[in-house]
Parts: structure tokens; C-alpha cells; sequence
């Protein structure tokens, strides 16, 4: 078992603009603030429930 830490690859795919202010926060608390901006971030529970509240305007790739 490897004590690597996993990442994944997170785009913003949609517009900020006009969405609810927590879904803006999640995003920015991610590192995503333009269109076709991408960051990796830990694989982990708090990452992960931000990604699904957004899942809507981002595009998830695992590394």
C-alpha cells in the first residue's frame, strides 16, 4: 500500500456568474475562478463534497 497522496484534476467548465453564493464559494474554495481554468486538488471529503455540489459546471478527471 503506497502512502501517496491522490489528486484530482478539476475544470471549470460553466460561468460563475447568476449562480447561488455557496456554489460560487465551493468554486473559489476549490481555486477555480475563470472558465477553462484548471487545479489539481486532494482527493479528499471536503474537496469531494464541493466537486459534487458543483458537479454541474465542472469537469472531474482522476490522475
Amino acid at each position: 500500500m503506497s502512502n501517496q497522496a491522490k489528486y484530482v484534476s478539476v475544470t471549470l467548465t460553466k460561468s460563475l456568474s447568476g449562480r447561488k453564493k455557496n456554489h460560487i464559494a465551493s468554486a473559489n474554495g476549490i481555486g477555480l475562478r475563470r472558465i477553462n481554468q484548471t487545479v489539481e486538488v486532494l482527493d479528499t471529503p471536503a474537496n469531494r463534497g464541493m466537486i459534487n455540489q458543483i458537479s454541474y459546471m465542472v469537469s472531474v478527471r482522476e490522475l
